[in-house]
């Protein structure tokens, strides 16, 4: 191959890169909302409860605040990316506690979702009008889950759920698994990326709190 044509290759090749990434936008400010629901294999009293239960994402810039509300308790968590750090928040009845994690905290929590495999599948679903493709996440400890992500936007803030930071988009959908073995699904029943995240999202309460060490 001359050096003309190489020249004329690789130009081609980087243009192609740079539309493929444009059509990819960063959301650094929005509302998510998920729904909640069991599998085939959940009992009533679970079903009944997941009924009223749901997660809020709250994201602004560096900041990203989850909210997860059941029948049985809440809890926010506070993730500032640029601290590497978190608080958590726990309601259970009248009982109020927090938890403050700093970088390596945070790190050490999250260590079970180190090393993790992303395998891509060709299978994609709509949730919300965005495209999503299904992804298989493997864990170390031989533990794993699916999830669908919208490729064509991604959020400005990743790590906040440790185990979706290398995957690359929007997760909509998600498999978790709780204490008792039950496997739970998170579904994206509201998206709202134009409208301004209220800064008072972000304060932290500093009374009416037992922290935790």
């Amino acid at each position: 191959m001359s050096m003309k044509k190489f020249f004329i290759l690789l130009i081609l090749l980087s243009f192609t890169f740079i539309i493929v990434h444009a059509q990819q936008r960063v959301v650094a400010e929005c509302t998510v909302v998920y729904s909640i629901h069991g599998d085939s294999t959940a009992d009533k009293d679970l079903v009944e409860s997941l009924k009223s239960s749901f997660k809020t994402v709250y994201i602004k810039s560096n900041n990203v605040r989850t909210d997860l509300v059941t029948t049985a308790f809440k809890q926010s968590v506070f993730y500032d990316k640029s601290a590497g750090n978190a608080i958590v928040l726990r309601e259970f009845g009248n009982n109020k506690f927090m938890t403050k994690l700093d970088r390596t905290s945070w790190d050490k929590q999250n260590a079970q979702y180190d090393g993790m495999q992303l395998t891509s599948s060709k299978e994609v679903k709509t949730i919300l009008g965005y495209e999503c493709k299904k992804m298989l996440l493997q864990l170390k400890n031989g533990n794993s889950f699916v999830i669908y992500y919208a490729s064509n936007i991604i959020p400005s803030v990743k790590d906040f759920e440790f185990e979706f930071k290398d995957v690359p988009g929007f997760v909509m959908e998600y498999e978790a698994i709780e204490s008792t073995g039950k496997k739970l699904y998170y579904t994206a029943t509201k998206i709202d990326v134009i409208s301004p995240v209220p800064a008072s999202k972000f304060d932290i309460p500093t009374n009416g709190y037992r922290l935790l060490n």
